[in-house]
């Protein structure tokens, strides 16, 4: 949207006003061995030198915020963004960044894997952590914590409306790979059988004709603990119809669609 053509009415002063500054910060998850993952980063310089934080910083005056979460989430990290990078929500409680007001824009993604993880910038360092040690341990600059944890839990939520589960899947996937998606987010365990038969059933709002799971005609690697290579799926056309499976209200339950 352009404002060229527009101008600030007469006796317009912007010192009447409080400024503030605004940042982004990008919450990127991804599965590592059936385990749920973030991205973070050391920082190297003042505030909260040396704490781990989620990849962000200032947008500028000529980029979108959009633009800004790419930029800074590249630029720390080496990691260009995920195709789903969407809006997660604004922070601008007083006294959240000692520096100045600050309000940020927290952004979230998930993708199948992270590589060529590289620190740059003001970063020393950038890794994957897992979600649980994190949460449970790990100090994080500023709210990071808090943004984090909302981030989780507006995943969770995804999961029983969107196709989000297949975001953290590649081309081709077992079908532990995709439980252990929702076990990790709903912090559950799934009667394997249960979950396998709610995830093999077609949607019901398509009279039986999209499957959820199509068969690739492929085998993964072999368990470590010996047994037989799992079978590999590619996602089927019936995410569009909504999920399959629904988040259980009781602990060891499976609710298909």
């Amino acid at each position: 949207m352009t404002t060229s053509r527009h101008r600030p009415p007469g006796g317009y002063r912007v010192t009447d006003y409080p400024t503030f500054a605004v940042t982004v910060d990008n919450v990127i998850l991804t599965m590592v061995e059936g385990r749920l993952h973030v991205l973070l980063v050391r920082r190297k310089e003042d505030p909260y030198s040396g704490c781990w934080a989620l990849p962000g910083g200032f947008k500028r005056p000529d980029e979108s915020l959009d633009q800004a979460a790419a930029r800074e989430l590249e630029e720390e990290t080496g990691v260009a963004a995920p195709a789903r990078l969407m809006q997660l929500g604004a922070y601008g409680d007083p006294g959240r960044d000692p520096r100045t007001n600050v309000v940020t824009v927290a952004y979230l993604a998930v993708t199948p894997t992270i590589s060529d993880v590289n620190a740059g910038t003001d970063a020393a360092d950038a890794r994957v952590w897992p979600v649980a040690e994190v949460l449970g341990s790990l100090e994080l600059a500023f709210d990071h914590s808090v943004i984090l944890a909302d981030a989780i839990e507006h995943a969770a939520v995804q999961l029983e409306q969107t196709d989000l589960a297949i975001a953290f899947m590649g081309p081709t996937f077992s079908l532990s790979e995709l439980q252990s998606v929702y076990e990790e987010l709903w912090s559950i365990d799934f009667n394997d059988a249960n979950f396998q038969r709610s995830i093999r059933a077609p949607s019901k709002d398509s009279n039986g004709a999209r499957a959820y799971i199509e068969s690739t005609g492929l085998h993964g690697d072999s368990r470590p603990r010996g047994g037989r290579p799992p079978e590999l799926y590619q996602a089927g056309p019936a995410w569009i119809d909504g999920p399959p499976i629904r988040r259980p209200r009781a602990s060891g339950s499976t609710e298909g669609r």
